[in-house]
């Protein structure tokens, strides 16, 4: 089925949704364990959904970012990397609960809005997809500039073209060809992961060929395990805690299995436990193998580990899984930025247009090309290949303004949905208790204490000189979408009273 490309949704600044959403007062949340029945395919299966959660955050930020982490925080960047784990381990518990008692095609964006009001849902979900389709850019460039390494013939924007093609035709034809992307790119990811940890659990007992058990001498020589201290260890939270971001993902996805609650369920207990292991577990090998000062920011550790306890060819076989990873990343937020527009408009919160879905098999299990949002993957990508040419043509300038705007709204997002499980949790243990098939841990101390530790995390970005310019503008983002969140509801609430019965 062809469709013509609706225009350019707008940006989270201007207001979305056209007549329907503002034609009366704000409707009632339904009851927290109401479900809709959604239009879109049920194309994934539970094995896509488990590798989606493995893989979705494996990706550059650690494979190359965590150089800069190192360099701040020395041995103690395993520490660093346990607590901003944790907190998203957290996050993604709850997000887990919550999806599992109410899957939604728009996750959070859904819970926020039943938990906290239409204003939360907008925001959130406005600012999530334009989180998503700003960094889009920031992958496909970076993407591309391997690939130019590689085929020096083919400029750069040649290969954003082919890439950004390439994958919406994926995800226009059917949502199980996002799902098979993703399960062999997270696949290649974790593969990767699993036979660098043997290679470096290997060197650091001296089991492999010409190398001599290391010891502890790296761990604890060179200004010891905390050469920095404790601000070096919270430097480095500050540096990796957005490498964690990716796993929402899994909750929007399982929107389109056969059998939501259980498979996100099985997705959630299943990831966060194993990334956590694999990031800290990769970290330990590096900072175990290699000096912490033997690490420079920019340059990715495990080419170092690799070249240094001998396998060939190490720097080519890091570029071909940090360019499979940047891919997956594109693949995986071109898929959450379409699901999550095509829920807001679903809620009124974006342009109806963007409902169309593609005819044949939609809300089946067949995972054929019906069902699939192709109206709202069409807009995403549109302002994602946008983002892209800012990206090439002024990167420094108007393209970075774009990209700190985005920079902490993760934790935005984040502190949202421990806010809606706070106020859902209650509902739910009160009006559907046999809805919460996983349930988060130690409520609601835990959720607290994550809230909590988001706001330091803020708070400490706004004391570093790097970080602030994020903050501050993200701040700014966010405070312009729920000033046109809040100019809404004042046009809902005076439109339903100026109606029948009104004054």
């Amino acid at each position: 089925m062809h469709e013509t490309p609706p225009p350019t949704p707008p940006g989270p600044s201007t207001p979305a949704a056209g007549p329907p959403a503002a034609a009366g007062p704000p409707a009632a949340a339904p009851p927290p364990s109401a479900t809709q029945t959604e239009p879109l395919a049920h194309g994934l299966k539970q094995r896509h959904l488990t590798m989606l959660g493995l893989g979705g955050v494996i990706g550059a930020g650690l494979f190359v970012g965590s150089g800069a982490g190192i360099a701040v925080a020395g041995p103690a960047i395993v520490v660093s990397y346990l607590i901003a784990g944790a907190l998203a381990m957290l996050v993604m518990r709850m997000l887990g609960e919550m999806s599992a008692a109410m899957p939604a095609s728009g996750s959070f964006s859904v819970h926020a809005e039943r938990a906290l009001g239409r204003w939360a849902g907008f925001s959130v979900g406005w600012l999530y997809w334009f989180l998503l389709v700003v960094v889009l850019a920031v992958e496909a460039t970076a993407a591309a500039q391997i690939a130019h390494g590689w085929v020096p013939a083919v400029e750069p924007w040649a290969w954003v073209l082919l890439f950004m093609v390439v994958f919406t035709v994926a995800n226009l034809t059917a949502v199980k060809n996002f799902g098979e992307f993703e399960f062999w790119f997270a696949s290649l990811k974790v593969g990767a992961i699993v036979v660098f940890l043997v290679l470096g659990g290997l060197a650091v007992f001296g089991l492999l060929p010409d190398t001599d058990p290391v010891g502890m001498t790296n761990l604890t020589g060179r200004g010891g395990f905390l050469p920095n201290g404790w601000s070096g260890v919270v430097s480095g939270v500050l540096t990796v805690v957005f490498a964690f971001g990716g796993l929402e993902v899994v909750t929007i996805a399982a929107a389109e299995t056969d059998d939501p609650a259980r498979a996100v369920g099985r997705a959630v207990r299943s990831a966060v436990v194993r990334i956590l292991f694999f990031y800290v577990g990769s970290m330990l090998v590096i900072v175990t193998v290699l000096p912490w000062t033997a690490q420079q920011a920019g340059l990715s550790p495990y080419v170092k580990v690799l070249d240094a306890i001998g396998v060939p060819s190490a720097g080519q076989i890091m570029n071909i899984v940090v360019f499979v990873a940047l891919l997956s990343a594109l693949n995986a937020n071109l898929y959450g930025s379409s699901r999550m527009v095509f829920s807001l408009a679903e809620r009124g919160e974006a342009p109806r247009g963007l409902l169309k879905v593609s005819g044949g098999n939609a809300g089946g299990s067949s995972g054929q090309a019906g069902g699939v949002p192709r109206r709202a993957v069409l807009a995403s990508v549109a302002f994602g290949f946008v983002s892209v040419l800012l990206n090439l043509l002024w990167p420094d300038t108007v393209f970075l303004y774009m990209l700190n705007s985005v920079g902490a709204v993760l934790l935005f997002v984040w502190a949202l949905i421990a806010a809606s499980q706070l106020r859902l949790r209650a509902r739910l243990e009160r009006e559907a208790p046999e809805a919460l098939s996983l349930r988060m841990w130690c409520f609601p101390y835990l959720t607290w204490l994550t809230l909590a530790g988001l706001l330091g995390v803020l708070v400490l970005m706004l004391t570093d000189d790097a970080a602030r310019p994020q903050v501050l503008w993200s701040a700014g983002a966010t405070a312009l979408v729920l000033l046109v969140a809040a100019g809404r509801e004042w046009r809902a609430r005076r439109a339903g009273a100026e109606g029948p019965g009104g004054t």
